[in-house]
């Protein structure tokens, strides 16, 4: 893929005798938001363990922006920011008073800087508070603006939003996309919010058992999943509805859910079955496409694992 900030390349991770990341390669480009799912225990945080230099690497290499985390850290690590864990921040100084001692620390970062952070992340209201009155969805976000006060190309996220609230969840959202449009940063942050991630991201990567499974363009999937054909009608009398539709050539099928049928075809077909529902005197409730969610999806490829 041309112009991806981080590649990874057939990265094995073992622990004795256990095989945690088996050959992973992918890579992710620059200013995109890219998912990374997977059920407990696949080998999620392991990986970014070994992004950031946290874990070594049995086999393999990860590059970010050329440089090798094995054998060039300093340079690879110069273009992340990075929150493996919860951020962590001196609760009884104020939001900005923390990042001017994080700044200090890090060359060439200005004053402007930290107030670019801050608007970015959206907390120019709050910043002169101290921490500790701050809720969980407001340390997030501050974490965020110390994470990318050195301008990186990179920014890693492990379970962002555990803890959160759904608009915790929804502000954090929205500030990494914005982010990644308005500073060309790439975000990979892992999850176990599939809603969310589906939501948040460009693209997910789902790996299972250490293996990467496949990797979706999340707008696509939904397009595609669209385009099968599948389409749900809500209606009183499922079985006399089945029979008016079959009478009238079309064939039904019930579902799970009491009251919903399924049919095979375009909207044209929907409005014919609709009308011959009519017709025959039955309640339509409604009618839509069906669209397999991104959990959905994950369900079926990993064999109903949940995630983790």
């Amino acid at each position: 893929m041309e112009d991806s900030i981080v590649r990874i390349q057939n990265v094995t991770k073992r622990i004795g005798n256990r095989t945690i990341i088996d050959k992973l390669t992918l890579e992710v480009p620059r200013g995109e938001v890219f998912g990374f799912l997977g059920p407990n225990g696949s080998g999620k945080t392991t990986t970014i363990r070994m992004m950031v230099g946290l874990m070594s690497i049995t086999s393999g290499d990860i590059l970010i922006d050329g440089h090798s985390i094995s054998n060039d850290f300093e340079k690879a690590i110069g273009h992340v920011g990075a929150i493996v864990e919860n951020p962590e921040m001196y609760k009884y100084l104020t939001g900005y008073e923390n990042l001017i001692h994080f700044a200090r620390m890090i060359p060439g970062v200005s004053a402007h800087r930290v107030k670019e952070v801050v608007a970015l992340v959206g907390m120019e209201g709050r910043i002169h508070d101290k921490v500790k009155t701050y809720s969980l969805g407001m340390r997030q976000r501050l974490g965020v603006a110390q994470a990318i006060l050195h301008k990186p190309k990179l920014l890693i996220l492990d379970e962002p939003t555990n803890g959160l609230d759904p608009a915790g969840i929804r502000e954090l959202r929205d500030y990494l996309r914005g982010l990644s449009r308005q500073e060309g940063v790439a975000v990979f942050v892992s999850s176990h919010l599939l809603s969310e991630m589906e939501l948040m991201c460009d693209r997910v990567a789902i790996i299972q058992s250490g293996k990467l499974i496949d990797i979706r363009n999340v707008q696509q999937s939904r397009a595609a999943s669209e385009a099968a054909g599948r389409i749900l009608i809500e209606v009183d009398n499922p079985g006399a509805a089945i029979e008016a539709l079959a009478a009238a050539g079309q064939q039904a099928e019930s579902t799970e859910h009491q009251g919903l049928l399924v049919i095979v075809g375009d909207k044209e077909k929907a409005a014919a079955a609709n009308a011959a529902l009519v017709q025959a005197g039955i309640k339509v409730y409604g009618i839509r496409a069906e669209v397999k969610s991104l959990e959905d999806q994950f369900l079926e490829m990993t064999g109903g694992e949940s995630v983790g």
